[in-house]
């Protein structure tokens, strides 16, 4: 007897589901990949981006817009302020910038020098500022970034007193959402003689970065070294402390102790140029859940609005610009997005990203040093095709319609300025957000674990 595989209506091999076949939810087709990658070269998985599984977000919030009860702001008649003071704590020069939306730490070496410059150009046509990230201050960044912070990391790669000094603000980094508690790497191949000779590393050989700085273990420690800076700096420059969320409330009440002007709070969403996937999608909490545990932190100690909070992790829009606000930052930073603004994974490219393996869209080996579009590779030929010009200013016109979103959303909720909005102004649309979130669920009164009946 001969068995002959079964065919569609169409005549083809028919789909798993008309098999009447059913995906396991827990060893679904990705996981399945991961295993048999696993088993096939016996090492964990590195990647960049972020994490990709699905976290409670932004989206599970909605603002409640004025009508009887509350009065809105005429179109664009009547003016929103997104203007922002940074580090005005201690330091004598503040960082003084129009809108609440600031660009992450991302380093030369993970990204290519165009890719740097074209950064520093659409953030000083937006009025913001940008950040250096691991790996020193490239010439190409400062000479076109208006107000460019200075990322101080455990590694010390590329640090010196005179970058410290020409930097606008200096941003200790004790954690990155996308791995708090570990460190950063980069590979061999992107280590070129430019990016070796700043980390003073050899040519060609992998670099993990240090996951806790060297000549510290505690906050007391932390507030020496931030004396040292202002020290440094003529107490001129503000010091920001940056932690991965994973315990906000505690972190950034002691980073507010140590002395910090600034406190950056990275959620879960953050990206990242390589790290393991296995950190990337199970360490730390999402962005939603870190924010009110740092505001609470802050407003115990009598100091929220006067020691600013910056948030960053999986900023897309600036409904996301508003909500974080609302909930109590001070301003926002994006990394993946500004990227993407850039040209990060733009379709234009998809037949060789095809080539990679990859697909427009999905593209998150960055650490190999291939990228199509010329931002996360140091290979001169494919650098080169990203022209820092035009790429400056498709990220300027990103800024400025994530400011115009926000300013939209708080004149519908009556505000005058963006750092008007508050909790009051939003609601949830599940139980598992509106706890994190500490905001109603949508329709009633009731904020999970605040106590009360609701209606």
């Amino acid at each position: 007897m001969t068995l002959t595989a079964p065919t569609s209506i169409s005549g083809t091999a028919p789909s798993p589901a008309e098999l009447g076949l059913r995906e396991s939810a827990t060893f679904d087709r990705a996981t399945i990949s991961d295993i048999r990658r696993a088993a096939e070269t016996g090492i964990y998985d590195i990647r960049g981006w972020g994490a990709k599984r699905a976290l409670p977000h932004f989206d599970d919030l909605l603002f409640l817009g004025a009508s009887m009860s509350r009065y809105p702001l005429e179109g664009y008649r009547e003016k929103c302020g997104t203007d922002v003071v940074l580090g005005d704590r201690y330091a004598s020069r503040p960082l003084r910038l129009d809108i609440p939306v600031t660009i992450a730490g991302m380093s030369f070496g993970a990204l290519s020098a165009n890719a740097k410059e074209a950064l520093g150009r659409g953030a000083s046509a937006a009025g913001t500022s940008t950040t250096t990230g691991d790996g020193g201050m490239t010439p190409e960044e400062r000479g076109q970034s208006r107000n460019l912070v200075y990322q101080y990391l455990p590694s010390r790669y590329g640090m010196n007193p005179d970058d410290l000094r020409k930097a606008d603000a200096i941003e200790i980094v004790l954690g990155q959402g996308a791995k708090p508690g570990g460190g950063g790497m980069l590979l061999g191949q992107k280590i070129t003689e430019r990016v070796a000779g700043m980390r003073t590393l050899p040519v060609g050989i992998d670099q993990r970065s240090a996951s806790r700085h060297p000549d510290w273990t505690g906050p007391d420690d932390l507030e020496i070294k931030i004396a040292e800076l202002r020290e440094i700096t003529d107490w001129q420059k503000p010091i920001y402390v940056k932690i991965g969320a994973s315990r906000p409330y505690y972190d950034t009440a002691l980073a507010v102790k140590a002395g910090a002007d600034v406190v950056v709070l990275d959620g879960m969403q953050g990206g990242t140029a390589a790290t393991q996937q296995v950190f990337i999608e199970h360490v730390g909490i999402p962005t939603l859940a870190a924010i009110p545990q740092a505001v609470q932190a802050l407003q115990e100690l009598g100091m929220h609005r006067k020691v600013q909070l910056i948030v960053s992790g999986g900023i897309r829009n600036g409904a996301d610009v508003a909500k974080a606000m609302a909930l109590g930052a001070d301003a926002v930073a994006i990394g993946t997005a500004a990227l993407i603004a850039l040209g990060d994974n733009d379709p234009a490219y998809a037949d060789e990203y095809a080539k990679l393996g990859s697909a427009a869209g999905f593209y998150d080996d960055f650490q190999d040093g291939r990228d199509p579009a010329g931002i996360s590779t140091q290979d001169p030929e494919l650098s080169a095709r990203l022209d820092p010009v035009a790429a400056g200013r498709r990220l300027a016109n990103y800024l400025r319609v994530l400011t115009m979103e926000a300013q939209t959303i708080a004149r519908a909720c009556g505000k005058a300025h963006l750092h008007h909005l508050e909790p009051e102004d939003l609601v949830a649309l599940t139980v598992e957000s509106s706890a994190m979130a500490r905001v109603p669920l949508a329709g009633t009164q009731w904020i999970p674990g605040a106590g009360g009946t609701g209606y």
